[in-house]
């Protein structure tokens, strides 16, 4: 072992172990803290071997905690170190960078995340979670590497948070998690709706091929690397965490159901009724054509068939091929949105590129229509908690309940949040004059819930609001509606 590595107990110990668990759990490992857990001293050097095209990068440990190029270039991404050391390709830069010994940077975010967890408090019910998830996660790392991914639904994923959806905050966390112990999803947690399963895999390494085939990966990564060519001075490159830019928590077309349900096809040689009576007996306006069980030949429509025998009365199944718009199912719905409204349909490609499922444009409608509901809901809900609360006070004793020191900046009704409402009608004066037969404490208490469920809401999380929720709002509507007139 090094002399880098051989400070983790020291360093880990003398930081406090449980503030450290705590601290770490829900972001990722940086380069910080392996030099204050003892495992990396300033100016180590670390060696980055690619044997299959005869190359060898170098780089440091900086003053400042990040990777320092030959060049002068600092990045506290190890990632992007790799990446702009090569000058192109994907790399994961822990793996890909060790020390003189061959001890790999990951070897290390172990050795402190092991440390983390062993000397966690006892007495702490986060730490105990935070120890369990990462037995968890670590067992998973080693059936991944095995060849045998643990496949979990993403909901029964997510419950090794304790949570029991996506929202911003918590899928953060999960990637976070997930990528200090080299793990990813597949496919990615967040394109793929909360029931669908998904495999816990180790994540990508360098492709095994010459640096210009590397553009490829490089393309898919997205904009991991372009900062990197960009910089040509000695400025430390912290952007991204890690090297990975985790999507937006957006509405993509795998969140649909019928994204990635399966779909079924004939092959070019099939009949006319064979086809007829599929679609008839599924009710289906389209069927996929496909040889093989991969190669996608196109799509059968009703009008291709009409047209195709309208054209040749002895038409075969061959001549009503239509082309189909295929899309990934990682790819937002609303860029989706003019293929749907030209075509009708799409048919959607799994994280493996194989014909997975078809989203029609009633698909789509539904899901934006789930959406827009709550969002609906909660406006007039807003609506009608700032009408009764200035029909009974003036916008002056109004302010003074909700902002007495003038830090929130209200000067009107239409300024004032749920939580402004909240502390306006927990104030007994204010509930006497509205002259309800109702109890102020229960009646703010879910005033209260509610502001958390719009709060989330407005995080335009794409798995929208519970149903509980949804009639949460609408029970408290009717509730307004009746005794305020």
């Amino acid at each position: 072992m090094s002399e880098s590595a051989q400070g983790v107990g020291r360093g880990i110990e003398s930081s406090g172990p449980g503030r450290a668990s705590y601290l770490i759990a829900g972001r990722r490992v940086r380069i910080s803290d392996l030099v204050d857990a003892g495992l990396l001293t300033t100016g180590a050097e670390l060696v980055f071997r690619r044997p299959r095209v005869g190359e060898t990068h170098t780089a440091a440990v900086s003053e400042d905690h990040t990777i320092r190029l030959t060049d002068g270039r600092r990045f506290a991404s190890p990632s992007k170190a790799a990446h702009a050391a090569v000058g192109n390709g994907s790399f994961d830069g822990w793996n890909a960078w060790t020390l003189g010994d061959g001890t790999t940077l990951d070897s290390l975010r172990q050795r402190l995340l092991d440390s983390l967890a062993e000397h966690a408090p006892e007495e702490s019910e986060d730490a105990k979670s935070t120890s369990a998830r990462h037995e968890k996660l670590k067992k998973a790392r080693e059936a991944a590497a095995d060849g045998q991914p643990v496949t979990l639904t993403v909901r029964e994923l997510f419950g090794w948070w304790g949570a029991h959806r996506r929202g911003y905050v918590i899928s953060n966390q999960v990637a976070a998690e997930l990528s200090n112990h080299a793990l990813s999803t597949s496919p990615h947690f967040g394109a793929v709706p909360l029931d669908a399963s998904v495999r816990l895999i180790s994540s990508p390494v360098e492709k095994d091929s010459e640096p210009e085939a590397d553009e490829e990966l490089t393309q898919w990564v997205g904009a991991m690397g372009d900062d990197a060519r960009e910089h040509e001075d000695t400025a430390v490159d912290d952007t991204v965490e890690d090297g990975d830019r985790e999507p937006v928590m957006d509405l993509t077309v795998g969140r649909l159901d019928s994204a990635l349900a399966g779909v079924i096809s004939v092959s070019p040689n099939s009949t006319f009724e064979e086809a007829i009576t599929m679609m008839t007996l599924n009710d289906y306006s389209q069927l996929p054509v496909v040889t093989g069980g991969r190669t996608l030949r196109g799509v059968i429509t009703w009008e291709s068939i009409v047209q195709a025998r309208h054209t040749d009365t002895n038409a075969s199944l061959s001549q009503a091929i239509v082309p189909a718009q295929t899309v990934a199912y990682d790819q937002h719905l609303v860029d989706v949105l003019p293929q749907l409204a030209q075509f009708g349909f799409v048919l959607v490609r799994d994280e493996t590129n194989i014909i997975a499922g078809i989203v029609t444009a009633s698909d789509a409608a539904e899901a934006y229509g789930a959406l827009a509901t709550p969002f609906s809901l909660i406006g007039e809900l807003d609506q009608r908690l700032r009408r009764i609360i200035s029909d009974c006070v003036d916008l002056a004793a109004a302010i003074r309940l909700c902002d007495p020191d003038g830090s929130s900046g209200v000067t009107s009704f239409d300024d004032m949040s749920f939580g402004d409402y909240q502390r306006i009608l927990e104030n007994p004066a204010v509930w006497t004059m509205l002259n309800w037969p109702l109890d102020r404490k229960v009646f703010v208490k879910r005033v209260d819930e509610l502001r958390k469920i719009r709060n989330e809401l407005m995080h335009f999380n794409s798995d929208g609001i519970e149903n509980d929720d949804v009639r949460k709002i609408r029970r408290m509507i009717a509730v307004i509606r009746t005794y305020s007139g």
